[in-house]
């Protein structure tokens, strides 16, 4: 049977977004291809015409989930760093996002797994990272600022989904954002400060 043209690429895709969602949720290590490709609605046997490899799916998954969340940043509709900064925590700290880890960010759900894995998978997770980096460091106005942000959100996430309480919950996505505005709002007083 022939297939139209752009198929396998749509296939692909699918079992991209779908393998995502339930790596997120469940764990990549922990999940089985035959669990994957169930959940895509395909036959294991067709896994391996899109990867050679469970670990090849791995990083073509962190490359993936990553390159979206570099869009969902690039997508921000504000220019100046506070209104910019003030979206991303408002978008990022939600107990939606806490509550489906499916729908939301890979980097609390799969960082852990990922620096337990091979070079390759690792290389990938640094270039496509980095790439968000330099978009908040290009906002912020400093490299370390941008680091200081990304993993304080993505922390703030993992720690707060490991509490079985929802006002504890509550209490640091609120006290994360708190803390975020206060440095960043210090920080940038220090700087008009040195202007002047």
């Amino acid at each position: 049977m022939r297939y139209p043209a752009g198929y396998k690429q749509q296939k692909r895709q699918e079992l991209l977004q779908i393998s995502g969602q339930l790596a997120k949720q469940q764990g990549f290590v922990a999940t089985g291809v035959d669990s994957f490709m169930q959940a895509a609605g395909m036959t294991s046997g067709a896994f391996y015409s899109h990867f050679s490899s469970k670990q090849e799916l791995f990083k073509a998954l962190i490359e993936t989930e990553l390159q979206q969340s570099f869009a969902h940043w690039q997508n921000n509709p504000h220019h100046s760093a506070a209104e910019w900064i003030d979206f991303e925590l408002e978008r990022y700290l939600t107990l939606s996002h806490l509550k489906h880890p499916d729908q939301g960010c890979v980097l609390p759900a799969l960082a852990a797994e990922i620096g337990r894995a091979d070079h390759d998978i690792q290389q990938a997770y640094q270039q496509e990272l980095m790439r968000g980096h330099a978009l908040f460091a290009a906002h912020l106005g400093s490299e370390e600022k941008a680091w200081a942000m990304l993993c304080q959100l993505v922390g703030a996430i993992l720690i707060a989904r490991a509490m079985p309480d929802p006002a504890v919950q509550q209490l640091i996505l609120t006290a994360n954002k708190s803390v975020m505005r206060d440095y960043l709002n210090a920080q940038a007083a220090e700087n008009s400060a040195e202007k002047v």
